[in-house]
């Protein structure tokens, strides 16, 4: 049976476009993986940069409000950041409910290279968080 997988973030546009890109990787078709925000900001173009870097390509994902899922009778909800946990709306589903915080890599401050750093060190601690989940699935 196909899992339906939920990754919910503030703004659905970095943090939970880049674990929903290594979701869909891991898992492949063991999984359907949706990414939703509690608001919409568009997908940021440093995440879809930053996992090209790494081979995946996430520019085709679309920044989506979690209402548009309320339907989805989800297996596993998983929050990326304590907003999100905190505004999560309550699903009327037996969804298991897991809770990963990762710092937002679009409030980094600096110069370009530092800012591409910051994205990339997020970057590597979702992948890892990411594999972790779907080994353990």
């Amino acid at each position: 049976m196909t899992k339906k997988i939920l990754v919910l973030c503030t703004g659905n546009s970095c943090r939970s476009q880049i674990a929903e890109g290594y979701l869909r990787y891991f898992l492949g078709n063991k999984a359907e993986i949706y990414s939703a925000g509690i608001e919409t900001h568009g997908v940021n173009p440093r995440a879809i940069e930053t996992m090209k870097e790494d081979g995946i390509d996430i520019s085709n994902h679309t920044s989506n409000h979690v209402d548009e899922y309320q339907n989805i009778d989800f297996d596993v909800v998983l929050t990326v950041c304590d907003n999100a946990k905190e505004s999560c709306p309550i699903f009327p589903t037996k969804a298991q409910k897991l809770h990963q915080n990762f710092p937002d890599p679009a409030k980094a401050t600096g110069n370009e290279e530092e800012i591409r750093q910051e994205f990339r060190a997020v970057r590597q601690t979702i992948k890892e968080y990411c594999d972790s989940f779907a080994k353990n699935i």
